[in-house]
C-alpha cells in the first residue's frame, strides 16, 4: 500500500509538471510561427451570431467574416515563408510606387520646373489633390480605428511610414485618385490608359498580397479616391485665379514697405 501510494504521488506530480509544461511549449510554438494569421496577443474579431439579433447585425457580421476569410486567403506574400514569398520584393516595389512621398516630391518638382502655365496648373491641382487625399484618409482612419490584419509583417521602413490603422487603404485611394486624374488630364492614348488602370489595380492588389489591409479597406479606398477627383475637378484652381491674389498681396507688401521707408526718411 505504501509503495502504491508513493507511486501514485510520483505519477500525480509528473502529471502536474507535464501539464504545466505543455502550455508553455505550446506558447513557444505559437510564438515561433510569426507568419500565422492569428498571431499571439492579437485579439480576433468575434463573429458569433445569435438568432435574437437584428437582421442588420447578422448580415454585417456575416460580411465581416467573409472579409476576414478572403483577406487571409489573399495574403500570400505576407512573409518569406508564405506561398508566394519569393516574389515579395517585387510586390513591395509595386507597393512603394503608390506611396505618398514619391508622388508629392515628383509633383512639387514638376510644378517648380514646369515649362508652361498649363503644365504648372495641372501639377498644382495634382499636389492639392494629394494633400486632400492624405487629410481625408487620416481623418477616416482616426475615426474608425480599425487595426491592421494580424498577418501583416512590419519592416524597418513600414515602422516609420505606415500607420497602425487599416481602414481605409491610403495606397488604394491614392492610386484611384491619381489614375482618374491622369486619365482625365494627361493621358490621351489607349495604351497609356491601360497602363494607368493596370498600375492602380496592381498597387491595390499588392496591399492585399502583403496583408497590409482587409478587402473592405482597399475597396473603400478605391471608391474614396475615385470620388475625391470629382471634388478636385469641381474646385479646380486655375493659374489666373491663383495669380490675382498673389499679385494683390505682392502689391500690398510693396506698398507697405514703401510707406514704411517714406515715414522713416521723413522722421530723419
Amino acid at each position: 500500500m505504501k509503495m502504491s501510494s508513493a507511486a501514485s504521488r510520483r505519477n500525480s506530480c509528473r502529471g502536474v509538471v507535464c501539464g504545466s509544461r505543455a502550455p508553455s511549449e505550446c506558447h513557444v510554438r505559437r510564438r515561433g510561427s510569426s507568419c500565422s494569421y492569428f498571431s499571439p496577443g492579437v485579439q480576433t474579431e468575434d463573429f458569433t451570431v445569435s438568432l435574437s439579433q437584428p437582421i442588420f447585425t447578422i448580415t454585417l457580421r456575416f460580411l465581416l467574416a467573409i472579409d476576414l476569410w478572403l483577406s487571409k486567403r489573399l495574403g500570400v506574400c505576407a512573409c518569406e515563408e508564405s506561398p508566394w514569398g519569393s516574389i515579395r520584393p517585387l510586390v513591395r516595389l509595386v507597393e512603394f510606387s503608390g506611396h505618398v512621398a514619391p508622388w508629392l516630391i515628383g509633383t512639387v518638382y514638376t510644378l517648380l520646373r514646369g515649362g508652361s502655365a498649363a503644365e504648372q496648373e495641372t501639377m498644382l491641382n495634382l499636389a492639392l489633390a494629394l494633400m486632400l487625399d492624405l487629410l481625408l484618409v487620416r481623418i477616416v482612419k482616426t475615426l474608425v480605428r480599425r487595426r491592421r490584419p494580424a498577418q501583416n509583417r512590419s519592416e524597418i521602413l513600414s515602422t516609420f511610414f505606415v500607420e497602425r490603422y487599416s481602414f481605409p487603404s491610403g495606397h488604394a485611394s491614392r492610386a484611384a485618385l491619381c489614375a482618374r486624374f491622369f486619365l482625365a488630364q494627361l493621358v490621351d492614348t489607349d495604351s497609356m490608359r491601360v497602363l494607368v488602370v493596370g498600375w492602380a489595380t496592381m498597387v491595390s492588389l499588392a496591399r492585399l498580397l502583403l496583408a497590409r489591409h482587409y478587402v473592405t479597406d482597399v475597396g473603400f479606398g478605391l471608391a474614396m479616391g475615385y470620388c475625391q477627383y470629382c471634388l478636385v475637378e469641381r474646385l479646380w484652381v486655375t493659374w489666373d485665379c491663383l495669380q490675382d491674389p498673389l499679385l494683390m498681396r505682392l502689391r500690398e507688401s510693396l506698398s507697405s514697405a514703401y510707406s514704411g521707408l517714406w515715414m522713416l526718411d521723413w522722421k530723419h
